[in-house]
């Protein structure tokens, strides 16, 4: 573990303590092979870009290249399950928001060379590509006044550059379920003119997690494309203008589970009553497609104490839902066509001024505008008033909506240097959303590190946050509609979900023992007002949000990292608790005796997880390198039979994971990499979800045993 000069504390140097003596000869990777006049203009300007974000009393887990190696998946391993190795990180189903940071549901900002990406529509699809990250800073806990609205966990991602010598790298990757993955990466300089390119496409037989505890899941084919760009051009040697892009294309099926009675009958296809149909369950054809595009203009300037960085920015996403015609109105009484997409631009502004060796002033300004569309055609059947049919020929629902939000923030801060050991950051923060609610709030922040020795260090901080809901949300117009019709909601009412309102508190201590172990403790402690979360409600992998009037979580995280020369090890132990209660919006959503109960009792939240552990170890000799991890979750909740909502727990489940990898160096084909993994190794079969609790849709397994084997090379 290392302290810079702004006593930044870096709890779990993955990057520096557990990785560096592993570095590789690839070129994208290896920026010695650049001339040191080009290097120290790129070094310059990344450094400044980074100046602009201060990291004082907060919470820092680091990940570079080297850790992504270890993985077994490499660079083809999701970025979800990247950051699940991490503490504080719980896993979930690809359908309701993969993972969950410190017991929050999603509430995670994603940054990339500092610009802040809109969030897209809610899915399952992984739009960040893990080969362009060279490295990813997690910053969790007290957040200084620069990072707003989305505030469980900020993931700031670094990319990849270009370097003078122009190269590349491509590979495949293959393996169980029908696993193909081709990949290609390239690179360089052209004078000023400096570029990363990288690209790969996904397809397999297990895009969604199996509502069944066998092997492979029926209905459940992947195909998944995925490009990003980063471009910049050197002005002079304080002056970068840089170009992202990426894009993303997923299409899914959505997994059948067997033997399921129909519910309802449907003129020459099914009898509900005597329980028969023409379309098994396990013969459903639904689907699912997500698209995500997002582009970013940014110029970085710095002029010697002053540095700053203005973007403009554009993002457009969509989700597209095609129901079975005949087996959703069987099973489910309802057969929705369901079209969402958002369209998001804005504008970010970010400075630093260094006044003297006491005080650096930070400001900045954002906004963004952002259309959402929502787009149903429904199909339904008409009920009596005792809860039968009517009829057993559906009518279609044309429910159509669209609304424009505006967001607005502003920020001002001071990194005070007090004395040689301590180091106070204070600031404010004001944000303000106009959509289907407007509000507001000014947010004070203020963060303290303080070195109490040579290898140990102190940070503590407060921070009132502002976290408005997603957008795509639904009117109570459209509620109505649904009147006497099988998909009229049992509680008729449905107020606009606001925006959350938080007091976070946040300690932790940091720990050196010797240069080749390094252990860190936090604790925090959230009281919450309109506490948000989101569920699943439906057939559509679409989550919807709503609020609890109170809540609060609570947490500790342990980890360690050890280090020697050829091999290595980490350690991470999370406790936490969430806790909500009453639920003030989107009442349609839910039972009247869920809400009755937890409109007088505190209930878990539906993705808390009482402990988390994840750990791993590699060793390197010569060229090869063997690694492997583990995950452990004592279950996230679910409601018993008879039980009160979300009381339960799943059962506690441990997965095992194992990788080889080799290097042949300067072969007639460049450097080749070649992989051998193993994830799941003992093929353990656990539920993620079992389909009961507030807010989960079908039961979710985990994946079973997977075998993955890879090629690349690099030129």
């Amino acid at each position: 573990m290392q302290h810079t000069p702004q006593l930044r504390t870096l709890p779990l140097l993955l990057a520096a303590a557990f990785y560096a003596t592993h570095a590789h000869a690839d070129d994208a990777d290896n920026p010695t092979a650049a001339p040191m006049q080009q290097v120290d203009v790129v070094g310059h300007l990344k450094s400044s870009r980074i100046d602009l974000s201060p990291n004082v009393g907060t919470t820092v887990y680091s990940i570079d290249r080297h850790m992504i190696d270890q993985l077994g998946q490499g660079d083809n391993t999701p970025f979800n399950e990247v950051l699940l190795r991490l503490p504080g990180v719980a896993q979930d189903s690809k359908a309701s928001g993969s993972i969950h940071v410190r017991d929050d549901h999603a509430n995670i900002q994603y940054r990339i060379n500092g610009v802040q990406l809109p969030e897209s529509i809610s899915g399952f699809g992984q739009s960040i590509d893990t080969r362009f990250v060279q490295q990813t800073d997690f910053i969790t806990g007290a957040l200084p006044a620069q990072f707003g609205l989305r505030t469980a966990g900020i993931v700031d991602i670094q990319t990849k550059e270009g370097l003078p010598k122009s190269g590349g790298r491509v590979g495949v990757l293959v393996g169980s379920h029908d696993y193909v993955e081709p990949s290609a990466e390239f690179f360089g300089t052209q004078g000023a003119f400096n570029y990363y390119l990288s690209g790969s496409y996904l397809k397999n037989d297990m895009g969604i997690e199996n509502p069944l505890p066998s092997r492979d899941a029926i209905h459940n084919r992947t195909k998944q494309a995925k490009s990003f760009g980063s471009l910049s051009w050197f002005l002079d040697d304080q002056t970068r203008l840089g170009l992202m892009f990426g894009t993303y294309n997923g299409r899914f099926q959505i997994p059948n589970n067997p033997d399921q009675a129909p519910a309802f009958s449907l003129t020459g296809q099914s009898d509900a009553a005597a329980g028969t149909s023409a379309l098994a369950s396990s013969q459903l054809n639904e689907h699912q497609r997500e698209v995500n595009r997002f582009l970013v203009l940014s110029l970085q300037k710095s002029l010697g104490d002053l540095n700053y960085q203005v973007s403009a920015f554009h993002q457009y996403s969509e989700l597209h839902y095609t129901p079975d015609p005949v087996g959703d109105l069987v099973y489910n009484g309802v057969g929705s066509n369901t079209l969402r997409s958002n369209s998001s631009s804005g504008v970010q502004f970010d400075t630093s001024y260094k006044l003297n060796d006491a005080h650096t002033v930070r400001g900045g300004l954002a906004y963004s505008r952002q259309n959402t569309h929502s787009d149903n055609s429904v199909a339904v059947f008409d009920m009596n008033d005792d809860g039968t049919q009517a009829s057993t020929d559906p009518r279609t629902i044309i429910d159509n909506s669209s609304q424009t939000g505006k967001l607005s923030s502003i920020y001002v801060q001071d990194e005070w240097h007090i004395g040689a050991p301590l180091t106070l950051n204070y600031g404010l923060r004001y944000d303000k959303v106009s959509a289907f609610i407007n509000e507001h709030q000014w947010s004070p922040r203020v963060n303290l590190a303080y070195q109490l020795a040579k290898d140990t260090s102190l940070h503590a901080g407060y921070s009132r946050y502002f976290t408005p809901p997603p957008q795509e949300l639904a009117a109570q117009a459209s509620i109505d509609k649904y009147a006497g019709t099988s998909n009229a909601p049992e509680v008729p009412v449905s107020d606009n979900v606001k925006a959350e309102r938080t007091n976070y508190y946040d300690v932790g201590l940091s720990h050196k023992f010797n240069e080749q172990l390094t252990v860190t403790a936090d604790a925090y402690y959230k009281k919450i007002r309109n506490m948000l979360d989101e569920g699943q409600f439906g057939q559509a992998l679409i989550l919807s949000p709503f609020n609890y009037d109170r809540g609060y979580a609570k947490g500790l995280e342990l980890s360690a990292v050890y280090n020697e020369k050829n091999w290595g090890g980490f350690l991470n132990v999370t406790s936490q608790r969430a806790k909500g209660q009453n639920i003030t919006s989107g009442q349609s959503l839910f039972a009247p005796d869920e809400l009755a109960y937890i409109a007088n009792h505190y209930i878990y939240v539906d993705h808390d997880q009482t402990y988390t552990v994840s750990g791993g170890a590699h060793y390197h000799w010569g060229e090869s390198q063997v690694s492997g991890d583990f995950l452990y979750g004592s279950g996230l909740r679910m409601t018993p039979d008879g039980g009160a909502p979300n009381s339960g727990a799943l059962p506690n489940y441990v997965t095992t994971n194992l990788s080889l990898t080799h290097n042949w160096k300067n072969t007639p084909v460049g450097n080749v990499e070649g992989r051998l993994a193993m994830l799941n190794v003992f093929d353990k079969t656990y539920l993620l979800r079992d389909g009961s609790g507030v807010g989960v849709g079908a039961p979710q397994y985990g994946a079973r045993r997977t075998l993955y084997m890879g090629l690349s090379t690099s030129f």
